[in-house]
């Protein structure tokens, strides 16, 4: 899963970390999660706890949107074959599937592709009937890849902008990218009505904040308007034309939401793999939203020897213009390093690491290892890291220690995932 496992694992308390961090990879694969979840046998679909008799419906129609859908769709349709009657599924990159039709979309900013594509899925999902079956595969980074139509996609490539600079939370831009659009917040269902939906969720989004995937497009919003004005307001975004999302409840009666993965599943996956190493383990969060430098001091305080701390989430940083290149993970990495915490006394014989779980820093790396060797070849090669903090830089310190973690991209996404282990 670590393309450089072995570029990076020079130490043994560094190949502990790694094979943990790859523990929690291997966790949240995308279609062995789907194999596992949902079951035909006959005629019956079994997903979770549940199950649908095939028969009832006329027509099988599978839409999907986000990192994790053109995996996941190339999962269902081995299980569903020729019993899926169209589909379209939008996600980073395409697969030939036989009765799917999958886009590469643009993220985090959409592109000419995306409002195709979200043209086809509002085109399948519009004219259903109570004889059709939706299955709706929901993914982190769906709000980006997902827009319909033109209006949409502008507002949102302007929202997003205008948002990076605040350093704010996933929840806060959803609230307002669920009022600008027809399928967000709700309105997918509200478009498929009557037909019966099921929601396939791979959440990346911290916490159990389920109905922010994507910007909940299967589940009814609990927001209004109000708020996303509020939201607008307070972060001085600009001028937006919002739309109310769905409110009545017949047009959820009907959908049946299932979270397949969260970024749970990567954390215990990683306490059970340094349990199984012997590790004590100490869980600090899996809804760590903090700014960086608090989420790194949550961290490290709850350290003890011979332990390994995790946490996942999505720290804020607000990110200004004309910077360098790197994401949080990078950033966290970096800010380690300047607050010489790896020197605290205890701490000689850490080791750090954050990473995004999609493969995809902000970049083409997934985060970075941070150790006193990290620290020992900066400091032979000359590099500041309060340099490369103002510039917001983190790759190029990272690409020049040797430090940075290549998965590419895992086509799963649950959020960012952070390993502190100790150990003498």
């Amino acid at each position: 899963m670590i393309k450089n496992f072995d570029e990076l694992a020079i130490t043994e308390n560094r190949k502990l970390a790694l094979q943990i961090a790859e523990a929690g990879l291997f966790a949240i694969d995308t279609q062995s999660v789907v194999y596992n979840f949902i079951k035909l046998e006959d005629d019956i679909l079994y997903v979770g706890d549940k199950n649908f008799i095939l028969s009832e419906f006329k027509k099988i129609k599978v839409v999907g949107f986000g990192k994790a859908s053109i995996e996941a769709a190339l999962a269902l349709e081995k299980i569903l074959k020729s019993k899926i009657t169209i589909g379209a599924v939008i996600g980073l990159h395409k697969v030939d599937l036989e009765y799917i039709e999958t886009f590469a979309g643009a993220h985090p900013r959409p592109s000419q592709i995306n409002i195709d594509a979200g043209k086809k899925i509002y085109e399948i999902i519009k004219n259903s009937n109570e004889e059709d079956l939706i299955i709706a595969l929901v993914s982190g980074g769906g709000s980006a890849l997902l827009c319909y139509g033109e209006n949409e996609c502008e507002q949102g490539i302007k929202l997003y902008d205008s948002f990076l600079k605040t350093g704010k939370t996933i929840t806060e831009i959803n609230t307002v990218r669920k009022h600008l659009s027809l399928l967000k917040g709700g309105g997918l269902a509200k478009n498929a009505y009557p037909a019966t939906i099921i929601g396939l969720i791979f959440s990346d989004i911290p916490g159990d904040n389920f109905e922010n995937v994507a910007s909940g497009p299967t589940y009814k919003d609990k927001t209004t308007i109000g708020d996303a004005e509020k939201i607008i307001l307070e972060n001085n975004l600009g001028e937006f034309n919002l739309i109310e999302t769905p409110k009545d409840d017949k047009y959820f009666d009907k959908v049946h939401n299932f979270v397949l993965v969260s970024n749970k599943t990567a954390v215990e996956a990683m306490a059970n793999k340094a349990q199984e190493l012997n590790f004590g383990v100490n869980i600090v969060s899996t809804d760590l939203y903090d700014e960086i430098g608090v989420a790194i001091n949550k961290i490290f305080s709850a350290k003890k020897e011979n332990s390994v701390v995790l946490a996942a989430g999505e720290p804020s940083i607000g990110v200004p213009k004309n910077i360098g290149k790197g994401g949080r993970n990078l950033h966290m990495g970096l800010e380690v390093i300047k607050n010489k915490m790896i020197d605290k006394e205890g701490f000689e014989n850490s080791v750090f690491i954050s990473l995004a779980s999609d493969g995809m820093d902000n970049s083409d790396v997934a985060g970075a290892i941070v150790d006193k060797n990290t620290i020992e070849k900066a400091e032979k090669l000359g590099l500041d890291a309060n340099d490369y903090m103002n510039h917001f830089d983190s790759y190029n310190f990272f690409q020049k220690t040797g430090d940075a973690i290549m998965t590419g991209p895992t086509n799963a996404n649950v959020s960012d995932l952070m390993i502190l282990l100790t150990k003498k």
